[in-house]
């Protein structure tokens, strides 16, 4: 489920559509959580679809760490990507905006997290574009994402969640943890799917975890 203060917009010919906040919304508001209608679509039930409904689906899902292809029932299937994003996955499941997203502006994650099996050309033409997508962004590009993701995460209790009753005990529990200082944080290697390795690892990134007060999951 996507944050409800959106909208979708056509882009251009080459793009198609994306979601555009129709209000404010400040760094550190959870963007996106998978909540219980989203469809998980598991290697065996992808193979079982005709072309088509697997072109839709390779087209508007993501795969999850466990190799499962998630497509959203909402808008969220509409988020597209940029190289400098304003909102990213991160290793609870959910995503964060690592900078403030105004009125009109476009919401943008980075595919790099999706766990694509074959490089991808991007056109997104902004100064920090890496020109392609590749299995192994994730890897390359963690350190980064987690100062972003951190730094976010900084200010979950100082705005408001309209997700927050959406999300799984669970993933609640986890989060909890973290902004309590009880657990370590959790990196976006977490996210990585291996075929035939079984091997999400949960990585201190940083010195101590910051303590909060005051969550209200």
């Amino acid at each position: 489920m996507i944050h409800p203060k959106n909208e979708v917009r056509f882009v251009n010919p080459s793009i198609g559509y994306g979601v555009f906040a129709t209000a404010d919304i400040p760094r550190g508001t959870i963007v996106y959580v998978k909540d219980r209608l989203e469809i998980e679509l598991t290697e065996k039930i992808f193979n079982a679809l005709d072309e088509h409904h697997k072109s839709i689906a390779v087209k508007y899902s993501y795969t999850d760490e466990n190799g499962i292809k998630i497509l959203s029932w909402d808008n969220a299937k509409y988020v597209n990507h940029r190289c400098n994003c304003n909102t990213i996955s991160t290793g609870y499941g959910f995503e964060i905006a690592i900078r403030n997203i105004y009125k009109g502006e476009e919401i943008c994650d980075d595919y790099g997290l999706f766990n694509f099996e074959d490089e991808i050309q991007l056109s997104c033409k902004c100064p920090e574009c890496r020109k392609s997508l590749k299995p192994d962004d994730i890897e390359k590009h963690y350190v980064i994402w987690d100062e972003l993701i951190i730094s976010a995460l900084n200010k979950v209790t100082d705005v408001h969640q309209p997700l927050m009753e959406f999300m799984d005990s669970e993933t609640k529990k986890q989060l909890r943890a973290y902004l309590c200082g009880e657990d370590a944080y959790t990196s976006v290697l977490a996210l990585r799917y291996r075929r035939n390795i079984k091997d999400t690892q949960i990585v201190p990134v940083g010195n101590t975890p910051i303590t909060h007060q005051g969550f209200n999951g």
